[in-house]
C-alpha cells in the first residue's frame, strides 16, 4: 500500500486542530480541497478516521492511533530526504536554490555572486518552481534554500527570513481601456475576471487575487495557469487581468501586456526560507547571509 506524504501532512494538521477550516487556513488549501484529501486517505487505508460534526473534526480510533504515530513518521522521512539529497549536493558541492518567476529580482545575480566569493569552489544551480507549488521545492527537498514570494504554503515550518517589498501592480490587456491610465484604483479592477494560480495553493492564491481586500467583493475567475509563459498568454489573449510584483513590468515584459500600478492594494514581499534542520549549516548560513546582505535599506519596516 502506497500513501502519499502530502495526505498524512494534511492529516495531521486536520488532527492537531481539530476543525477543517483552521486546519484550511493553516496549510494555504481551500477547505473543499482538504476535505478531498482527507477523504482519499481514508479510502486508501480503508478507515474512517474523523467523525464530523457541526463541533468540528473528532478523531476515531484508528485516527488517534494514525495520529500519535504520523508525526514521528513524517519528520523522520523529511530527515532522509534532506540528508539523502544533501549528501548528493555536498559531493558535488552544489548548492541547489529554489526559486519563483524572478526569484529576488536584480538582487539574485549580487547574492550569487557574494556567495561565489565566500565559496569560489561551490555552485549554485537555479531551480525554477511552478506557481502550484510556492514553497519552491522546499516542502519536498529538492532544493537547499529557496528565493520565495511571501506568504506562502507551509512557512511556519521553514526557516524565513523576509528581504524587501515592492508594490503590486495589475498586468493587463495592451487593448484593455484600463490600459491607457498611469494609475489604476483597485476597486475598479474587482468586477474584472482575473488569471490565477490552481486553487490548491489556498492563501497563496488569494493573494495574489487580493481576496481580503475587495471588501467582500467575489472574484472572478478567467483562467488558471501554474507557469509565468502561460500566465502573460492568458492576460494577452484577454482571459483576464492579474496582480503582479512591480518587476513584473521588467522580467516579464510582453507584446499584448501592459503594466500599471494599482492604488489600494498592498505590496509584495520576497524572503528566503530553508529547513529548521540546516540551521547549522555552513553552506545554507553563508548563502542566507547574502541575500540578508542584499536587503535594501528602504525595505518596510514592519516586515
Amino acid at each position: 500500500m502506497d500513501v502519499d506524504t502530502r495526505l498524512l501532512r494534511y492529516f495531521a494538521v486536520v488532527a492537531e486542530e481539530g476543525n477543517l477550516t483552521r486546519a484550511a487556513e493553516r496549510l494555504f488549501v481551500s477547505q473543499p480541497a482538504l476535505t478531498k484529501q482527507i477523504k482519499q486517505l481514508e479510502n486508501v487505508l480503508s478507515v474512517r478516521l474523523f467523525t464530523r460534526s457541526r463541533a468540528g473534526m473528532a478523531l476515531t480510533e484508528p485516527g488517534r492511533i494514525l495520529a500519535e504515530q504520523v508525526p514521528a513518521l513524517l519528520e523522520g522521512w523529511g530527515r532522509i530526504l534532506r540528508e539523502t539529497k544533501n549528501a548528493a549536493g555536498r559531493t558535488e558541492r552544489v548548492l541547489r536554490i529554489g526559486y519563483l518567476a524572478s526569484a529576488a529580482n536584480e538582487a539574485t545575480q549580487r547574492i550569487v555572486a557574494e556567495f561565489a566569493r565566500l565559496r569560489p569552489d561551490w555552485r549554485v544551480e537555479m531551480r525554477q518552481a511552478t506557481w502550484s507549488a510556492p514553497a519552491a521545492g522546499l516542502a519536498s527537498g529538492d532544493v537547499d534554500v529557496a528565493l520565495v514570494r511571501l506568504p506562502f504554503p507551509g512557512q511556519d515550518d521553514l526557516r524565513v527570513e523576509a528581504l524587501f517589498a515592492e508594490p503590486r501592480w495589475v498586468a493587463l490587456p495592451t487593448a484593455h481601456p484600463f490600459a491607457t491610465r498611469e494609475v489604476i484604483s483597485f476597486p475598479d479592477l474587482w468586477d474584472e475576471p482575473f488569471v490565477a494560480a490552481p486553487a490548491e495553493t489556498g492563501r497563496w492564491r488569494d493573494f495574489w487575487l487580493a481576496t481580503d481586500e475587495r471588501d467582500g467583493h467575489p472574484v472572478r475567475i478567467g483562467a488558471v495557469v501554474e507557469q509565468p509563459d502561460d500566465w502573460l498568454s492568458a492576460i494577452a489573449n484577454g482571459y483576464g487581468v492579474a496582480l503582479a510584483p512591480r518587476s513584473a513590468a521588467r522580467f516579464y515584459a510582453r507584446p499584448g501586456v501592459t503594466y500599471r500600478p494599482v492604488n489600494g492594494v498592498s505590496s509584495s514581499r520576497i524572503g528566503v526560507a530553508w529547513a529548521l534542520a540546516d540551521d547549522a549549516d555552513p553552506v545554507i548560513g553563508d548563502f542566507v547571509r547574502c541575500c540578508l546582505s542584499s536587503r535594501s535599506p528602504h525595505m518596510d519596516a514592519g516586515l
